[in-house]
């Protein structure tokens, strides 16, 4: 498989927990997550970004909707909604001057509404919104997307086929590295399809515990004849406050 290098960054309480409560959203968190946090001036994901210069970012739909959330209806689709399911990349957005990078979501069930196609922060100048679907995504959202005039990619039948949206990032796009952020149900899923290359963890000084509460990887369980991912240690660093980040190469198999 011809993909971009997959490297994960997410921070978490020791016990493994990526929110304080299964109801706040990944994304933003809340005060209490914040505190957790506390004021570290070191960001492991801008000196990733720098180190790997990813070209895309990528989230899961649940760090901006919840599973209980309710989108915001959408108009019905007229005519007939076959063209829907081709890839959208308008030329005018992919080769637009300035480019930098894709904030990659994502959403085969068509949840996200987007208030931002390129965000208002100086630090992501360039960068623009993304989305990837499945032949199974509502076509009131495919067209949506093309009424934003945001781009998608089409991979799988039933759901999102996590390395032919990679493979074609990278044929397409000329992605060569994602930085995923994403949730514990992305995270397991890139893991369990082979798709991880490098995992950081940030470690808080902190125990959330929670039985529904967010964790790192939530991924189906293994079976008899499937073995753990092995881990190899790039570094490990103690920082202020008495956060850990932790980065780790993933072993293949044949290795």
């Amino acid at each position: 498989m011809n993909r971009p290098q997959v490297v994960i960054l997410n921070s978490a309480s020791v016990d493994g927990r990526m929110a304080v409560s299964p109801d706040v959203l990944l994304l933003y968190g809340d005060e209490r997550w914040q505190a957790a946090e506390g004021a570290s001036h070191f960001n492991a994901f801008q000196w990733l970004k720098l180190t790997h210069k990813p070209q895309a970012t990528l989230e899961g739909s649940g760090s901006f909707a919840r599973d209980n959330d309710e989108p915001a209806p959408l108009p019905p689709v007229e005519g007939d909604p076959k063209e829907l399911y081709r890839d959208f990349l308008p030329d005018a957005v992919v080769h637009r001057p300035g480019h930098q990078g894709w904030f990659t979501a994502v959403d085969g069930r068509g949840r996200i509404r987007w208030d931002y196609k390129e965000y208002p922060d100086e630090q992501w100048t360039g960068w623009y919104a993304l989305v990837w679907v499945a032949r199974r995504t509502p076509p009131e959202y495919l067209a949506y997307l093309q009424r934003e005039n945001i781009p998608y990619l089409v991979a799988g039948d039933e759901r999102v086929d996590l390395g032919l949206a990679l493979e074609k990032m990278g044929s397409l796009l000329g992605v060569t590295c994602v930085l995923s952020t994403a949730g514990g149900k992305l995270n397991g899923a890139l893991l369990r399809a082979g798709l991880v290359d490098e995992i950081n963890i940030e470690f808080l000084p902190t125990i959330i515990g929670g039985v529904k509460t967010p964790s790192l990887f939530s991924s189906p369980d293994l079976k008899p004849d499937e073995w753990p991912t092995r881990l190899k240690l790039i570094s490990a660093q103690a920082q202020a406050e008495g956060r850990v980040w932790l980065r780790y190469q993933v072993v293949r198999a044949s290795e």
